[in-house]
């Protein structure tokens, strides 16, 4: 018997993903503004700035002057210069060279990240190099992601306008208006996500694009934010509901894709797990999708009963 706590937050993937896209495209241009970089990536000064401090600490041991990436800022101008490491040809192992492409195909899934195909053609020869089809690599599905909506939210970040959005809450299975200050649009997961303060919920949430049905661009403004605008999927509150699962070893899966509290582990297989619940719905589609891979151990009031409610309303449509 063991009990894990939950596993620590994963480096922000999305932030990797941009700063592979703005590299390349800063070392192309002849020392493009802050400004115009910005702008282009969809992120405020402050993000901006943080990042330069990162890129210029990237290169190779024993991480000497001419090991690192060179990042030189002028007034409000910057440039990046590749060290000359990385200026020769190395030869990949196989694995690298997978890894390479799919990291690529995943930075060209992002909407606007390589209008001038710089990455695009990079990716299609080493695919080359390798005799595959580099459209085959990896199938990257991001969503429904409506352009005039992705157009609002994305001019809702870069202006500092509040957005209202027609949202639909998956895991509380109704649809609501609600406005947000949204901070940056991010890939995440295999999908879209914009991050932003929500003035119904009262903190910053992320909600995914191909749930949002409509987005108002509003006149009101906001402060833009000072740190790195990210949100988790989900953070549960203390005043939400736990309840115990036991799991059999098939529906071990379930410690893995959701933000379990803890997880006992026993010799046959199966698991106990402790989760945080906010709705009602959300817990009824896990344990309807389980089925009797899943007994609830304890609940607290009609938790307790929510595989057979979600069970009677599957009947009832049925009928």
């Amino acid at each position: 018997m063991s009990t894990k706590p939950p596993a620590p937050p994963s480096p922000s993937a999305e932030r990797l993903q941009r700063l592979l896209a703005m590299v390349p495209w800063i070392a192309a241009q002849d020392g493009p503004t802050l400004a115009e970089v910005s702008q282009r990536f969809d992120i405020t000064p402050a993000q901006l700035a943080a990042d330069l401090e990162v890129i210029w600490l990237v290169g190779l041991p024993p991480y000497t002057p001419d090991a690192l990436v060179d990042v030189v800022q002028e007034g409000d101008r910057v440039w990046i210069h590749y060290a000359e490491v990385f200026e020769s040809a190395h030869r990949l192992t196989p694995d690298q060279a997978v890894a390479l492409l799919t990291a690529g195909a995943s930075v060209l899934a992002l909407p606007g990240a390589d209008s001038e195909g710089f990455l695009a053609r990079g990716v299609e020869k080493l695919a080359g190099v390798l005799g595959v089809d580099a459209e085959q690599i990896l199938d990257i599905d991001l969503g429904a992601a409506p352009p005039e909506i992705l157009d609002v939210l994305r001019r809702g970040a870069s202006e500092h306008r509040q957005v209202r959005l027609d949202y639909y809450s998956h895991g509380r299975d109704s649809r609501t208006d609600r406005d947000i200050d949204p901070h940056l649009v991010q890939a995440q997961e295999g999908s879209l996500y914009v991050v932003g303060h929500c003035h119904v919920a009262g903190g910053r949430r992320r909600f995914r694009v191909d749930r949002i049905a409509s987005a108002t661009l509003l006149d009101t403004t906001f402060p833009p934010p000072d740190d790195d605008a990210t949100a988790e999927v989900f953070a549960a509150d203390d005043g939400d509901p736990r309840v115990v699962l036991e799991l059999s070893p098939t529906a071990h899966w379930v410690s893995e894709v959701h933000p379990v509290e803890a997880v006992e582990e026993r010799p046959d297989g199966s698991t106990v797990v402790t989760l945080a619940v906010a709705a009602a719905p959300w817990l009824d589609r896990l344990l309807i999708s389980l089925g009797p891979e899943a007994r609830i151990r304890s609940a607290p009031g009609e938790l307790a009963d929510s595989a057979r409610r979600a069970a009677a309303r599957i009947l009832a449509r049925y009928r």
